[in-house]
């Protein structure tokens, strides 16, 4: 349940301050019950009218997917491959979902997906500086001396990366391959991939394991869940 002016406000034809107005001045209605109290809260599956026109309203929705290895991260796609959105189940598709950011096609792990385009604009933006966690398997051995050098910023295309934090996980010396894990506030364009494609290392697997506080623990790949009220507050807060 939520409250009308908000209902009303989040279905786009205006401002919060406006739907107060307008309930208080006679002019809504929720199950043909005209209603004039500002606390009055109602539930999506009610019929809300403005003027005797019914609104349409969206339940804003905020998801953690398990996202597998070779699934778009995109709402749709144009030869038709599986996408992060294509796979939830049938009910989900009313609620135009998109991804919160994007994880590489071959990348698996925490993908948030919404349709609150502020809470999107919040987590994406240039300014938002949410930390994004990822396991990375590399081919090769990495020094620490070469880690402190992923930490303090590499170049790639002209651009040097922000500061951000690593650390080493585990080495498989008869495969010559180890894991490392890296910590970063920014989203560019296979950042990580080309982070440790700088100094001379290929990734060969990648995984997202934590966006902000949100992890998948729980989730296999291709599962999700709602994120809880908490939890959105917290990845808010951080903002």
């Amino acid at each position: 349940m939520e409250r009308l002016q908000k209902i009303i406000a989040r279905s786009g034809i205006c401002s919060r301050r406006k739907a107060e107005e307008l309930i208080t001045s006679g002019r809504v209605t929720v199950n043909n019950e005209v209603i004039t109290t500002l606390g009055y809260k109602a539930s999506y599956n009610d019929i809300v009218t403005v003027d005797g026109k019914v609104i349409d309203i969206m339940e804003y929705k905020y998801l953690v997917m398990n996202k597998p290895r070779f699934v778009i991260s995109s709402s749709s796609d144009q030869f038709k491959r599986s996408t992060v959105v294509s796979i939830l189940p049938e009910q989900y598709r009313k609620y135009r979902l998109y991804p919160v950011g994007r994880l590489d096609y071959d990348t698996k792990g925490v993908l948030l997906l919404t349709n609150d385009g502020k809470f999107f604009n919040q987590l994406v933006g240039p300014e938002s500086n949410v930390e994004k966690e990822y396991l990375v398997r590399l081919n090769g051995i990495i020094s620490q001396e070469e880690l402190r050098t992923i930490e303090a910023g590499v170049v790639i295309d002209g651009y040097s990366t922000k500061k951000c934090k690593t650390y080493f996980s585990s080495a498989d010396y008869k495969n010559k391959s180890c894991l490392v894990g890296i910590i970063i506030t920014e989203g560019k364009y296979h950042q990580v991939k080309r982070m440790f494609g700088a100094i001379g290392y290929e990734v060969k697997r990648l995984t997202r394991i934590r966006f902000g506080n949100i992890t998948a623990d729980g989730l296999k790949e291709g599962e999700f869940r709602d994120l809880t009220p908490h939890e959105i507050k917290i990845l808010l807060k951080k903002q």
